[in-house]
């Protein structure tokens, strides 16, 4: 079953537990989850049935935050191959349906790229995500000495995911926590994800890793968490008399691409095909946080022509997956 008839759908971020990976998870981490921890767990015969009654013919798996992000290395590295090996497992099972990114342990950013290489040439996976802040320092991933894995990911021309994971807890604490136990919704996906995420999107322009590595591909969910519906004022801002001066908009619209995670509405979409283009949009549900059915259904009714639809719903990810 497709949406469209004799064409895929893929969904690009979908997530999973590993039973290794969550039994390292503390704190705020440990909860993350919550009510749809079954379905992250289960990656086999229901899963797909949900795809098969959706009309989602091709997910791409990726471990649920923080995935291996808050770990040392001693721990991160045997547990981040371990996981990877076994989100392998999974896909091999359904080697028509399932496809991969790659779990990093980035507390050692040497062993990162090498586990990224490995993933993507031995596993076939499509490229790695990266969640959140790095670590108990809770570094931004545009710190140098995550350059190794950014330089890696553009030799194996895959791209790196940066998702949302917990916020910082002092900006939580200074920002949220009035709110937080009437709703707890705002320290993550009301807010609190995209207020970090998009900060990490704009701090990756700004580093000029993107001088360096010139060829390098970053994917942000959540049709770009804010950032594209930004995007003139925030160029404007950083090359104002007193600023260094940055090409924010023709770096982020050349290098970031952005997917529907999460986010099913017609204007925002259509926000972001006029700042983005059509070509660096592609589709996704945030399965299981968000329910596989309503996605396929929304971007069905789109009005959208069927040349753009296709490039949004597998055309895309095809090209930048190679799937």
């Amino acid at each position: 079953m497709s949406i469209l008839v004799g064409q895929r759908v893929i969904s690009i971020e979908e997530h999973y537990y590993d039973p290794n990976v969550i039994s390292h998870y503390t704190g705020v981490d440990a909860r993350t989850g919550g009510l749809v921890k079954d379905s992250l767990l289960e990656v086999g015969d229901k899963r797909i049935k949900s795809m098969d009654d959706s009309g989602i013919d091709v997910q791409v798996l990726s471990h649920g935050a923080p995935s291996t992000q808050r770990m040392d290395a001693d721990t991160g590295i045997p547990v981040a191959k371990a996981a990877n090996d076994y989100l392998f497992e999974i896909c091999q099972a359904n080697p028509q349906r399932l496809a991969g990114f790659a779990a990093l342990p980035t507390a050692d950013p040497t062993a990162a790229a090498d586990e990224l290489s490995r993933s993507v040439n031995e596993l076939g996976f499509k490229g790695a995500m990266i969640h959140g802040l790095i670590g108990e320092e809770r570094l931004f991933v545009d710190n140098k000495r995550f350059w190794p894995i950014f330089e890696k990911a553009q030799a194996l021309d895959v791209p790196i995911y940066i998702h949302p994971a917990n916020p910082h807890p002092a900006v939580v604490d200074a920002y949220l926590k009035d709110y937080a136990e009437q709703f707890p919704g705002v320290v993550n996906a009301g807010w609190g994800f995209t207020m970090e995420t998009a900060t990490i999107g704009i701090r990756l322009v700004l580093s000029g890793i993107f001088d360096k590595f010139p060829n390098l591909k970053i994917i942000i969910g959540h049709l770009g968490e804010t950032l594209p519906f930004l995007m003139w004022r925030i160029d404007m801002a950083l090359n104002r008399p007193g600023n260094d001066g940055v090409a924010f908009r023709d770096i982020f619209t050349s290098h970031f691409y952005i997917t529907t995670s999460g986010f099913f509405s017609d204007p925002a979409l259509l926000c972001c095909i006029q700042e983005m283009g059509v070509d660096r949009i592609l589709f996704a549900i945030d399965y299981p946080f968000v329910p596989n059915e309503p996605g396929p259904k929304w971007i069905e009714k789109l009005m959208l022509n069927t040349e753009d639809k296709a490039k949004i719903l597998h055309g895309n990810a095809e090209r930048i997956l190679n799937l």
